[in-house]
């Protein structure tokens, strides 16, 4: 049985009569004729005494119809909430980010989505990668720029762009004074890393760059925060491997320093659960192919 049979059950029992009920449902009378035939069938009972002056309900039917009607009734209010959800949804997005997404992204983005969906109302976290990706696979964010490409069957991820890493530290710092300094003399200096549960990505490509170039960084302190790594170094005689946006954002103390042998890239990613068909996060990916000439669906 499908909501079709009640819907037509219901048709014939109000019109008492199928070629009306045939025409008001836009159906041919004698398929109408055997969807209440089949009806019957299923249920095991008469509901309509046929002849050739009228259509009467029998008792059974006249108890059917009631529920009937509120199954219908039931199944309408149904949709209607769904749709609710659904455009509720679309007047709402919420973007999990890093920290470069306010100076690289959000400036030339959010302005253009709010001129699209002016009554969108848009949620920005600043979390950090392990959040980020936790908080997209519960739901809790729709969209996420992070540097984790994920990608499985849940989540798909698009490379938004690549940045370089800079090493960094205080401008009083004994090494300040050289134009370039020595990868093999990093193993004397103080390092402040980013801790791995809130940056993995950052965190192993610096160990990796470490072991790359065989030396032993001497780690005083896996800082939880960029705000904190700047700030450590800052106060203290160390240094630091960051991202290339830090520059424009670090206190005028620090100071950006070459080395002898390149510093590696890193990524950032755009993230969404495959199943998100929200109308304002497709206008959201579909800003960020056009500015960094991308095509993510």
């Amino acid at each position: 049985m499908e909501l079709r049979h009640l819907k037509y059950f219901v048709m014939v029992a109000q019109e008492l009569n199928f070629s009306q009920a045939a025409l008001k449902l836009y159906t041919a009378q004698p398929s109408l004729s055997q969807q209440i035939k089949d009806l019957e069938e299923f249920i095991g009972v008469q509901l309509f005494i046929r002849s050739k002056r009228k259509v009467e309900l029998t008792d059974e039917g006249i108890v059917f119809l009631e529920h009937a009607k509120n199954i219908l009734e039931s199944a309408d209010k149904a949709v209607a909430m769904t749709r609710q959800v659904k455009k509720a949804k679309d007047q709402k997005i919420t973007i999990g980010f890093v920290p470069v997404a306010e100076m690289k992204i959000f400036p030339f983005i959010i302005p253009k989505l709010t001129e699209m969906f002016p009554d969108l109302k848009i949620e920005l976290l600043s979390l950090n990668d392990t959040q980020i990706v936790s908080d997209l696979h519960n739901g809790r964010i729709d969209i996420a720029i992070s540097r984790a490409d994920i990608n499985n069957h849940e989540i798909s991820s698009q490379l938004i762009f690549e940045e370089p890493l800079i090493f960094l530290m205080n401008n009083q710092h004994p090494f300040a004074n050289q134009n370039k300094i020595s990868v093999k003399s990093l193993e004397e200096i103080d390092f402040i890393i980013p801790a791995e549960e809130v940056s993995s990505v950052l965190h192993h490509k610096i160990l990796k760059f470490a072991e790359d170039k065989k030396i032993n960084l001497k780690i005083i302190q896996r800082a939880s925060n960029i705000l904190f790594n700047i700030n450590s170094i800052n106060i203290t005689q160390s240094c630091t491997i960051l991202p290339s946006y830090i520059a424009d954002i670090a206190y005028e103390n620090i100071i950006v320093k070459k080395l002898d042998t390149d510093l590696p890239t890193i990524n950032l990613y755009m993230s969404k659960r495959s199943t998100n068909a929200s109308q304002s996060v497709q206008a959201f990916i579909n800003l960020i192919n056009d500015f960094f000439h991308l095509k993510f669906e």
